[in-house]
């Protein structure tokens, strides 16, 4: 799909498009596997970052490596908006948790340039604490290179590489306490923007992306895995969810349509890693910390690397019957999380560059026909050139077809049949970049 040549040479003469401030291959070649690999090494020399390790040692434990981080942010961000600062959670007690424990995040926020988007934020996260064999022992060696040392690394990178840029909307880079203690950084930070009626655009999470090599010593670099979830599995459904679901919209949530856009992202700029989406919130067991941001209502999805190795995850530094244990830095692969670091760069700038997704996206339901007619709101944004209708069978996982339709708030796809397809609806502006894409309710006015 090409842009009109008028939209096109409107880019060039308008100070207010995007691709003026910053383009997404400028920021993929900013991308460093030697930074990354340094900051990995680091954060597993702190020996514990167990959330319930001394706050106040200078050399060992959480407190130690939260106040590197933040250093390490100041840094490599200096002369650049970034604000980095400490979000507390206090908890009195948990199930993980035996005495009162401050949980600290680390989040650097990059505010937007374009006061139409600037309230628009999209997160990105890893977890910088770490356990042994037991979430509860403060004491033992749990350096957490891969478990999340990795997914840290992947948030600090982005936060100092896409600090030098300009985005309209508003970006957030967090390293987050207490995942293994039950998701607690997370979920104060998740609860706190709820609370203030942000408006998370996307929220996505790093955790556990550096190993390549499985139990038996196979090497798979080619992909990352992406869990979206889908229908929430709770009650009572909210009202847009309950919409979708009566006209075949399950699998066109926002979270679903969030993967959709991280997928297609990858693929156009990220050639050697593929995107695996995966319909589920996370691994059987598992957990991470998109889980506040969805039981929050925000689209929020988790990468996770393709094989894992539960030797190296979750375990006390040992070797037994001549198997190393222990999540070291000898089994991670700094050239793959550079690749995934990539991966969400290219999706969280295209995003941040972007529209917001379209408003009030509805589907006339006003007559028996095979042609299908669309209308929404217009978008706030002045850079906004048009708005695109995608489509595809019911039973496929992506987008077949697409067309622009300029800058109007209503279209007629002849002879395409509401009845047998799926329907989405994005925005993009002067250079290009669109938005998520939005599933239509239907409508059909009350008779008077």
């Amino acid at each position: 799909m090409r842009l009109p040549f008028a939209a096109a040479f409107t880019c060039l003469v308008v100070s207010t498009c995007a691709e003026a401030q910053t383009s997404i291959p400028e920021i993929l070649s900013g991308i460093s596997e030697k930074r990354i690999e340094a900051n990995v090494l680091a954060l597993a020399s702190f020996g514990t970052r167990n959330s319930l390790s001394n706050p106040d040692d200078e050399k060992r434990g959480i407190g130690a490596a939260r106040r590197w981080i933040k250093a390490e942010l100041e840094r490599c961000s200096a002369g650049t908006p970034l604000q980095v600062a400490f979000d507390e959670h206090l908890v009195e007690s948990a199930a993980r948790v035996p005495k009162p424990t401050k949980f600290v995040n680390i989040v650097a926020t990059l505010p937007g340039t374009q006061p139409e988007s600037r309230d628009r934020i999209y997160v990105v996260s890893g977890h910088y604490d770490s356990m042994p064999s037991s979430p509860v022992d403060p004491e033992k060696d749990a350096p957490g290179a891969n478990d999340d040392a990795s997914g840290t690394a992947v948030s600090m990178e982005l936060a100092c590489v896409m600090s030098k840029h300009k985005f309209p909307a508003t970006l957030v880079f967090m390293a987050v306490a207490g995942e293994e203690q039950g998701l607690l950084g997370a979920t104060g930070w998740a609860r706190n923007a709820k609370a203030k009626n942000l408006d998370i655009g996307a929220m996505f999470t790093n955790d556990i992306v550096g190993n390549t090599r499985d139990a038996d010593g196979k090497v798979d670099r080619s992909h990352v895995r992406l869990f979206a979830e889908g229908v929430p599995a709770k009650t009572p459904l909210p009202d847009n969810v309950l919409e979708a679901l009566r006209t075949g919209g399950e699998n066109d949530l926002p979270t679903r349509q969030l993967a959709r856009y991280i997928q297609e992202t990858a693929a156009k700029y990220v050639k050697d890693l593929r995107v695996d989406v995966i319909w589920r919130r996370d691994r059987y067991l598992r957990g991470g910390d998109h889980f506040p941001f969805l039981d929050a209502g925000y689209a929020a999805v988790r990468f996770t690397e393709p094989v894992e190795d539960w030797r190296h995850q979750h375990q006390n530094v040992r070797v037994e019957d001549g198997i190393q244990y222990g999540d070291l830095p000898e089994f991670v692969d700094f050239g793959y999380i550079a690749k995934v670091a990539r991966v969400n760069a290219a999706a969280l700038g295209s995003l941040a560059l972007a529209p917001s997704a379209p408003t009030g996206v509805e589907i006339e339901n006003l007559r028996l026909e095979n042609n299908s007619t669309l209308r929404w709101k217009a978008n706030p944004e002045p850079d906004v050139a048009g708005y695109r209708i995608l489509w595809r069978e019911t039973t496929s996982p992506t987008w077949q077809h697409a067309r622009d339709v300029g800058n109007v708030t209503r279209d007629t796809l002849v002879g395409v049949s509401k009845d047998n397809v799926v329907f989405g609806v994005q925005a993009y502006n002067r250079d290009g970049h669109a938005s998520i894409a939005v599933y239509p309710k239907p409508y059909r006015p009350l008779p008077r």
